[in-house]
């Protein structure tokens, strides 16, 4: 490597037309309202972790006093090694930092602190959330639905989102499903370019792009970068990408280079005058080696371990390099054109979300999507039918032909438990496939697509069908094969309560989901929690003799499994007679048995009991609402900040 030299005197580059490319347009023309300027001055952030708390009670910093701009019609790139900001980057400028940083800043958007809402601000991050078991014209056409404005036509929806989908180079797989879990359908290049897709629907004012060019080859990550750029111009759109290793006909579609490493700023400036930065450091790029290369190797630590001696280390470079971007005059023309958008104090970006499409069109939309991915998704609810038909004719072989003899009170009772316990526990088989659905809520919550209302009410219209047949078929195998009472409201009551109950099963494992979003740990979590339930049913200790701390208060009262239990023990046993022993004549009431036997309360009828179960529906799902809320606001996810998404229902 040359010797390190400071220089103060690096100027960008003229352009074919003589005019400097460093010069701002925002200094000589007038910012319209609906443009967004973006501006953010030493940024830094710092993430505390077990490991570096355990030592010196030490922060690590991701970002340092770093600074930058943006302007409609031009992409930024944002570009460095692994590990050096660009992601902590774009999540600052999105508000959407972990809750273990500390953020010191100021981000602005046309020279004001203020919210960017519906339809102006859109991410697309590292992590691809799509649903799998769609085809990819059915993923766009169905986010085209819930995130274009509500005043236009169906037709141009789907205009838009055919458009769209060509400047992807999506047409041919078009019809092809995204594929996941065992199932091979999109590369994940093709997948990488289905989530850029979703983000160009509405030609938002700000676009934050993570690696959109990850998985692609080189001619494809062209074309779709040639795209973005076309659209940026086309659009006026504020464009930052963060993106590894370009080409150099990629790197040349973009206006300015952010470059960091360790943190830090090494150059932020017009991507034609770099070249002369490090030239004029004393790196100058050979004639054969792509510029955006060069960068990078040269400010490259990871393998510090294996330069030969007489090197001079990579960390020193980076330091030199940093305090020569600052004491240069790129530096200070950076500075100057920050301080000019911010001292023009462009119009407030007004809210759009009255373009939104209404909550009805928003749960039509989402409960049609979920519907087909759960009808798709084997095991979402069509592997748990297929157990739950084996079970049915193993439970009704079980107690086959189950009489009204002295001996079936016993088989009475435990069957009854084994239907309003375990049978319903097993609706927690469906977990991962409720984790990949809230995964996709989340990302599609944070771009503001939909509201959490109208998640929580699509994925309760669309999973009832399914759960009602789960009810039926199995139930009537089981109940008709038991020779249980044979009047049809008996059935139906039967039928019922084992609905209602695998929707509260539902419910709850929704909301273990969206806490804890673990496969492994949620099911554990979910199981325990029934089982709490269940024990404090009143079956394994009568309710007379639960202990009051805990058991009885409050457990007993809030287990939805008691009222499962009694209900269909009402349903069973009224209206029935028991012989007193074993071969004697019927001379025991049905109720008798609830009341003196199963202490069971006798208040009130059965139908209470099923009213209490749907009052319990909708209570989880109030609570699965309140819950993805306060994660909301208790984790900040959507930190405050300037670029925070202030999404309201």
């Amino acid at each position: 490597m040359g010797s390190l030299v400071h220089s103060n005197g690096i100027r960008p580059e003229p352009n074919e037309t003589g005019i400097e490319i460093g010069e701002c347009e925002s200094c000589v023309a007038k910012k319209t309202g609906s443009l967004a300027y973006l501006t953010w001055e030493e940024l830094g952030v710092a993430v505390s972790s077990s490991e570096w708390s355990a030592r010196k009670n030490e922060r690590k910093s991701l970002l340092v006093g770093v600074s930058g701009y943006a302007k409609p019609g031009e992409i930024v790139a944002v570009m460095g090694p692994s590990g050096c900001g660009k992601s902590t980057l774009l999540d600052s400028l999105a508000g959407r930092l972990a809750s273990n940083t500390m953020y010191c800043g100021r981000v602005l958007i046309n020279g004001r602190k203020q919210r960017l809402n519906y339809g102006t601000l859109a991410y697309m991050t590292q992590e691809q959330v799509l649903t799998w078991t769609l085809t990819v014209k059915e993923a766009v056409y169905y986010s085209a639905e819930l995130q274009l404005p509500k005043l236009m036509p169906k037709f141009e929806k789907r205009e838009r989102a055919d458009r769209t989908m060509r400047e992807m180079g999506l047409q041919d797989c078009a019809n092809t499903r995204i594929g996941g879990w065992g199932f091979k359908g999109l590369s994940g290049g093709q997948k990488r370019r289905v989530s850029i897709c979703l983000e160009l629907l509405t030609h938002p004012k700000l676009l934050l792009l993570d690696e959109p060019t990850s998985g692609l080859d080189s001619a494809a990550s062209y074309y779709v970068m040639k795209q973005i750029a076309k659209l940026t111009r086309q659009y006026h759109m504020t464009v930052l990408a963060a993106i590894h290793q370009p080409s150099s006909q990629v790197f040349g579609l973009f206006s300015n280079l952010c470059l960091l490493s360790l943190g830090k700023t090494i150059y932020f400036g017009p991507t034609s005058a770099a070249n002369q930065f490090f030239a004029a450091n004393g790196f100058p790029c050979p004639d054969l080696q792509s510029p955006a290369d060069h960068y990078l190797i040269t400010i490259n630590i990871d393998f510090d371990e294996d330069i030969v001696s007489g090197e001079i280390p990579s960390e020193q470079v980076i330091n030199a390099l940093a305090e020569s971007y600052k004491s240069s005059e790129i530096y200070m023309e950076v500075q100057s054109e920050i301080a000019t958008i911010c001292g023009e104090k462009g119009d407030i970006i007004q809210r759009e979300g009255s373009l939104q499409v209404n909550v009805i069109t928003q749960c039509l939309v989402l409960s049609q999507r979920s519907f087909i991915n759960m009808y798709r998704d084997l095991g979402y609810y069509w592997l748990r039918l297929t157990i739950y038909i084996g079970l049915g004719f193993a439970l009704g072989t079980l107690f086959f032909q189950i009489g009204s003899g002295f001996g079936s009170i016993n088989a009475r009772v435990s069957m009854i438990m084994y239907v309003s316990s375990f049978l319903t526990i097993l609706a927690i088989g469906g977990f991962p496939s409720l984790v990949e659905e809230i995964k996709v809520f989340q990302w599609e919550r944070l771009n503001g697509h939909y509201g959490v209302g109208s998640f929580v009410i699509s994925h309760a219209i669309s999973s009832m069908p399914y759960l009602l047949v789960i009810s039926l078929i199995p139930g009537a195998i089981s109940y008709s094969i038991m020779g249980l009472q044979r009047e049809p409201r008996l059935f139906i009551y039967f039928a019922l309560v084992l609905f209602v109950s695998m929707l509260l099963v539902e419910s709850l494992m929704m909301i273990v989901a969206a806490i804890v979003p673990n496969f492994l740990m949620g099911i554990i979590t979910g199981a325990g929690i029934q089982g709490l339930m269940i024990l404090g049913a009143g079956f394994f200790r009568l309710p007379n003799e639960l202990p009051h701390v805990f058991w009885k208060y409050p457990m007993y009262y809030i287990s939805f499994h008691r009222y499962a239990l009694q209900g269909l023990y009402k349903n069973e046993f009224e209206g029935l007679k028991f012989p007193e022993y074993s071969g004697g004549p019927p001379t025991i009431d049905g109720g008798m048995i609830l009341k003196s036997v199963l202490h069971i309360e006798m208040r009130y009828s059965k139908w209470i009991d099923l009213g209490i179960l749907f009052g319990m529906v909708v209570a989880y799902r109030i609570t699965l609402f309140c819950t993805i809320k306060i994660i909301e606001r208790v984790t900040p996810i959507l930190k405050d900040s300037p670029l925070s998404s202030a999404f309201e229902n």
